[in-house]
Parts: C-alpha cells; sequence; structure tokens
C-alpha cells in the first residue's frame, strides 16, 4: 500500500509559522469512494485513508515507512516567494 510523504501546506487565512514544520505520511486510497444509497453521502469501506500520522522531518518519515515495508513518494515543498512592495505602488 503506497503512501505519500508531504509538509503541511500554509493556510489562506494563516499568517504564523505554527504546524508547518510537521511532515505527514498519508496513505493512498485502496478502493474508490461510492455515494451511500440512503444519505448520498460519499464513502468507502477503506480506513486506512482516515490515518495520517504526523513527524518532525522527512527523514522520521521515511524511515517509518521503510521500518513498515511501505513504498513511500515524497513530494517536496516548493520554495516560497515573497512579493516586496510597497503600499504607494498600488496608486502608480
Amino acid at each position: 500500500m503506497p503512501v505519500r510523504i508531504f509538509q503541511r501546506p500554509k493556510n489562506a487565512m494563516q499568517s504564523g509559522q505554527a504546524l508547518l514544520g510537521q511532515w505527514i505520511l498519508e496513505f493512498a486510497p485502496a478502493e474508490a469512494r461510492k455515494p451511500d444509497p440512503l444519505m448520498g453521502w460519499s464513502g468507502s469501506g477503506d480506513t486506512q485513508a482516515q490515518v495520517q500520522l504526523k513527524f518532525d522531518s522527512a527523514a522520521k518519515a521515511k524511515a517509518y515507512a521503510e521500518k513498515h515495508g511501505i513504498s513511500a513518494t515524497i513530494h517536496a515543498t516548493p520554495p516560497r516567494r515573497l512579493k516586496l512592495q510597497a503600499y504607494a505602488d498600488n496608486f502608480k
């Protein structure tokens, strides 16, 4: 069962740096989601899709996956680009 390892993205409403250093190990879905006949909510019998393990570094998450024989793919975080401009630039 493959997993993906990624760093938590920054929320659009978040200005601080809380929880940005965490790396998440998330299992891939084993079966497709289907609508419930009674309520219409989508769901599946796959309980592994609900599991998210949190680690301090990508190396620790990779070591956990290797220890348990899980194939892992690490998704690197793209570098942040800051656009610095003055408030007066809005009126040019």
